[in-house]
């Protein structure tokens, strides 16, 4: 509850910080009422990280934490609304027509009753925080700043023995592991070797299989074993390391007499060290400590337990060993010793084949499948095997030993800018692919990427990257797969026992709502609705102020019963997901939503048009209408839409775009627009941030000249399957031209040369992909000018049959791809280009399969569409 008490405050004080300053607060008459909310915000988020250590063993905080979440998101939404009529205005004032500014002054929101109405709300609000704030003391909350002291749950240190008899399934990993130990790396005198993977793996264990090995007890001269958990401590790693090595100290030694002591036992010695369970990721601890041990022999080793890559990162890791699961028959075997006495499971064919099946849901954690081995020693009904085999992991009682208490140390070493954005990915169903740019977007609608975390030179959309590569690193999410190396856009799953996590720590605030769920609250404010029939659900009738409404099924669509009763009941949604649905009109209640900033309506195959007054979103971010292959056309007013940083279209338009300004923008894709025949009219100097532009299937496209030339910020260009584009004839050396970095052409027929406005980004391109051109007969003469070129990829162009000359000067060439291009294959095998990494680069290439090909050109298509 603190963690969504911290989110929230710290939106609201951003906000405020920009709303008391703003001319239309003090025209209003509420810049004072918005300055005593804003102090007595900063007052309330000085003690909210006591708050968080306090929370879990003190009932009445968690009530008073739950009340100020209430208010606080009641704050949100006003704030919401501050910033809503002040858009309106800029907007009316930038693009209303005389008509449209004299109805606006007349209107209901400019007259006087609006801003007393709003004042009066600012003014409850501050009185119902100033009235909780009162209550803190009675909680004896302290004053903490930043993260670095957040209490952490102490935890049973670990030791180093381990009976080999009793542990299951990773004789392979142990001689992998050994075989890195054996095998010292002259360069350096100590190697650090990290075990990586998720809590309850069993990375301890294998550690101490490998730590008592007899070929290790022959190999190192003095072993060391030290469980370092969260205090990374180095005096009292200094201390820990001694006594391992049964040293002898003195308790008045100062710190400088125990590091000279510590390099004195390891001087001339081949050690072993297994620093198990680190957390700690300031680099500078970890180099104050590393500069101890490097005094040993050559073919010292430390191994590192973490469940961190980061942390792995952060200690120099000269091998990083990722642990994965135990087979589904290591794990059942597991299970039998922990859940029956010796030789019983013969006993009780039926119960063996339930474990089974509880083991599936283990996933290969060992630490999960003795929690729900031992759950069930010693039970014989079959209904008690079945509960726990048909009930989520995490409404199971369980001790703090085992496993959701276990993960939920990863979860509480978070910052907690991240906790709420783990939370709620527990509306997706397991084994669900999540897209990196679709959970950002999400995440970015309901304001969990804090604005305050932001430098000048980076977007939401940056920092949003940031936020998955740190929830990756900690192994929060798995299975991650880069499918274009030059596109920023990921794929990757949560284990089901981290999902289960998740689900446990966003109660009251997430909830997948299904015919069945009667036990929902009326504080949840994201939903994810699964298994609906067109009845609307009477549960609904408990939600008071939900932010986000997603279906949680691939191609499964909210029935239309229900998407209208969200449209009309909740009207501070942020999130809406409308995908494969069959609306013929949209409803035009769509635009009483004025907070909404994710509007999802891809394959909506019979919406025909969008109501303009859709236009009046004007905080609306992403809008998705991929795939509506019946929309005649956007609406006029669509340039109102002043916040859009993102829009995917498909329509039956000839011209995508006309006399708008769009500055917002930062990526658009245009797909499956058969008569398209112009991107943008009337719109020279604007689209100035656009970042990323996709063009797909467009097949009456012939030209990019008058759209590409203004479009000074473009970075990424993805141009696919359009066959009457040619890319000739533009080549107005007197405009404007991008600097791109990534440029991806997929067959285009009549592409036979690139165009010269490439030119103007020579010192910036550094990916550069060329696939299935059958015409494609030259490259540039000034293709070995390109100062940052990484990656070049060249693949099923017949007819190109030589590289420009000085092309082997390409030293930045980190990959070269060259297939299907016979004669231009045969020239590269008889010159040598680069480094000699760069010639392994194409050898690699020659010996790509045909499936491997496709493959790939399947996931360009797949993350352009």
């Amino acid at each position: 509850m603190a963690e969504v008490a911290f989110i929230l405050v710290a939106k609201a004080s951003e906000k405020l910080e920009l709303l008391v300053y703003k001319e239309f607060s003090l025209a209003w008459g509420f810049k004072n009422d918005l300055k005593k909310l804003e102090r007595t915000m900063s007052i309330i988020r000085e003690v909210l990280l006591d708050a968080q250590n306090k929370q879990a063993s003190d009932r009445l905080l968690r009530l008073w934490l739950g009340q100020l979440n209430d208010i606080l998101y009641d704050a949100e939404d006003l704030l919401e609304e501050i910033e809503y009529q002040a858009l309106r205005k800029q907007v009316v004032a930038t693009y209303g027509s005389t008509f449209t500014k004299v109805r606006h002054l007349f209107s209901s929101s400019m007259t006087r009753a609006f801003p007393f109405k709003l004042a009066h709300k600012i003014k409850a609000i501050r009185e119902r925080l100033d009235e909780i704030a009162a209550d803190k003391d009675q909680f004896n909350l302290t004053i903490i700043h930043g993260d670095a002291h957040i209490m952490r749950p102490l935890r049973d240190p670990t030791h180093s023995f381990v009976h080999p008899s009793t542990v299951i399934g990773r004789y392979k990993d142990k001689e992998n592991i050994i075989n890195l130990l054996m095998h010292p790396d002259g360069s350096k005198n100590v190697n650090v070797i990290s075990i990586v993977g998720l809590g309850g793996l069993g990375k301890t264990t294998l550690a101490k299989l490998v730590y008592n090995d007899g070929r290790v007890l022959e190999t190192f001269q003095l072993r060391m074993w030290v469980c370092v958990s969260e205090d990374f401590s180095v005096a009292r790693l200094i201390k820990e390391i001694l006594k391992s090595a049964r040293c002898t100290i003195d308790p008045d030694w100062s710190v400088d007499t125990l590091q000279t002591e510590l390099r004195q036992q390891l001087r001339d010695k081949k050690f072993l060290l297994v620093l198990d369970d680190v957390w700690n990721e300031d680099r500078n601890k970890w180099i104050e400590l590393r500069d101890l041990l490097i005094g040993g022999s050559e073919g010292s080793k430390i191994i590192v337990t973490t469940r961190s890559n980061l942390v792995a990162f952060v200690m120099s890791t000269d091998f990083t060993y990722n642990l994965q699961g135990l087979s589904q028959h290591d794990c059942l075997s597991l299970f039998v010793k922990c859940a029956f006495k010796e030789g019983e499971e013969k006993q009780h064919p039926n119960l063996l084949e339930i474990g089974n099946q509880i083991v599936r849901k283990c996933k290969g954690v060992p630490l999960a499948v003795r929690t729900l081995g031992s759950l069930l020693y010693s039970k014989v009904n079959e209904w008690e095997w079945e509960f726990v085999r048909d009930n989520e992991i995490w409404r199971l009682e369980q001790k703090e030993s085992d496993i959701l208490p276990a993960l939920k140390l990863s979860y509480d070493q978070m910052p907690i800018h991240l906790k709420r954005c783990f939370a709620f990915c527990s509306l997706f169903p397991k084994d669900y692919e999540f897209y990196s740019y679709h959970l950002i977007r999400l995440w970015m609608a309901n304001g969990l990427i804090l604005e305050t975390s932001i430098n000048k030179n980076q977007e939401l959309e940056d920092v949003g990257y940031l936020y998955i590569n740190e929830l990756l690193s900690r192994s929060f999410f798995q299975d991650i797969e880069k499918e274009i190396p030059s596109m920023p856009f990921y794929t990757f799953q949560m284990h089901d026992l981290i999902h289960d996590l998740a689900i446990s720590v966003a109660q009251g605030e997430c909830s997948v709502v299904d015919l069945d769920n009667k036990d929902i609250v009326g504080t949840v404010h994201h939903v994810s609705f699964s298994k609906m029939g067109q009845e609307v659900p009477k549960c609904l009738d408990k939600l008071l102020n939900v932010h986000t409404v997603i279906p949680t099924i691939d191609f499964q669509p909210l029935p239309l019963s229900l998407a209208e009763a969200c449209i009309l009941r909740f009207k501070y949604l942020r999130v809406l997901d409308l995908s494969f649905s069959s609306f013929e009109v949209l409803p035009k209640s769509i635009s009483t939503l004025k907070h909404l900033r994710y509007l999802d309506l891809n394959n909506n195959a019979r919406i025909k048009l969008l109501p303009n007054s859709i236009c009046k979103l004007h905080k609306l971010q992403t809008l998705l209408l991929g795939g509506c292959m019946s929309l005649e056309r956007l609406p006029k007013d669509v340039s109102n839409m002043i916040g859009l940083r993102s829009l995917i279209v498909t329509t039956k338009y000839t011209c995508l775009l006309e006399n708008g300004s769009m500055n917002s923008l930062r990526y658009l894709v245009v797909f499956q627009c058969p008569r398209l025949d112009v991107l943008f009219q009337g719109m020279d100097g604007c689209l100035t941030n656009l970042w990323t532009l996709t063009i797909n299937q467009c097949a009456s496209l012939t030209s990019l000249s008058l759209s590409i030339k203004h479009l000074t910020a473009l970075k990424n260009l993805y141009i696919v399957q359009c066959p009457n584009l040619s890319l000739r004839g533009e080549e107005d050396n007197q405009a404007l031209k991008p600097s791109l970095r990534n440029l991806t052409i997929l067959n285009l027929p009549k592409l036979e040369a690139l165009p010269q406005w490439l030119q103007g980004s020579v010192n910036t391109l550094q990916h550069l992909c060329i696939v299935g051109c059958v015409n494609f007969t030259a490259l540039p003469e000034w293709l070995p000018t390109l100062k940052s070129l990484h990656t070049l990829e060249i693949i099923n162009c017949p007819k190109l049959s030589s590289l420009p000359k000085g092309t082997n000067h390409l030293t930045t060439l980190k990959k070269v791809v060259i297939e299907g291009c016979p004669e231009l294959e045969r020239v590269q095998r008889e010159m040598q280009i680069g480094s000699s990494a760069l010639n392994r680069s194409y050898e690699r290439s020659y010996l790509m399969r045909k499936q491997e090909l496709l493959q790939r050109k399947k996931m360009i298509l797949r993350h352009l569409q």
